[in-house]
């Protein structure tokens, strides 16, 4: 092995030195992050609702430790590749470069699309109006109180419903959502 190394240049061993410690830091990276200790998931202190309800998803994180890991690993990796191939020092270093950076662009844009896929869950009671639904709980007429719905919004739902109609709605029957009232009561005819 030192007779292997005494013969490389200096620009070999400085990329040897690099592709090897970035590639165990790369692996143990990712061994920590598939058994859930990626680092990511620190616990808080204080008041986390309020980030929770103004939360967006991840914005795009280009310069992050486990980028710079990627961009070290794959940049030693290629300078080894190119200079190995017999390619000089500046193209085999600007090569390492892009494709340092190209695998930064990945690790950042598969992370933000992942952040992307979130649902918040949040019903939105507006989706409602213009759909039908089955009276669970009969209906008094005029507004006389309310009863219930199941209807299909964002899955199956129970609301809470009234109506204007002079005879109200028993259980079973078919009624369609016209208008969302005051405390999220659905008006149905």
């Amino acid at each position: 092995m030192s007779d292997w190394w005494l013969t490389l240049t200096i620009a070999q061993k400085i990329f040897w030195c690099i592709a090897i410690p970035f590639s165990l830091l790369f692996v143990f990276q990712t061994i920590m992050t598939f058994v859930g200790l990626g680092g990511d998931d620190m616990d808080a202190l204080g008041d986390s609702d309020s980030s929770v309800h103004a939360d967006t998803g991840i914005d795009f994180q280009f310069i992050t430790l486990k980028n710079l890991i990627a961009f070290f690993t794959i940049f030693g990796w290629t300078g080894v590749v190119c200079l190995g191939s017999g390619m000089k020092i500046f193209p085999s270093v600007l090569i390492a470069f892009i494709a340092g950076l190209a695998m930064m662009v990945i690790m950042a844009s598969l992370i933000y699309g992942m952040g992307k896929l979130s649902d918040d869950g949040t019903l939105k009671i507006r989706n409602a109006i213009g759909k039908s639904g089955t009276v669970y709980l009969p209906i008094p007429p005029k507004r006389g109180g309310t009863g219930q719905i199941q209807i299909k919004v964002q899955g199956l739902q129970t609301l809470d419903a009234m109506t204007d109609d002079f005879t109200g709605f028993k259980t079973g029957q078919v009624v369609e959502v016209i208008e969302v009232l005051k405390g999220d009561i659905l008006l149905v005819r």
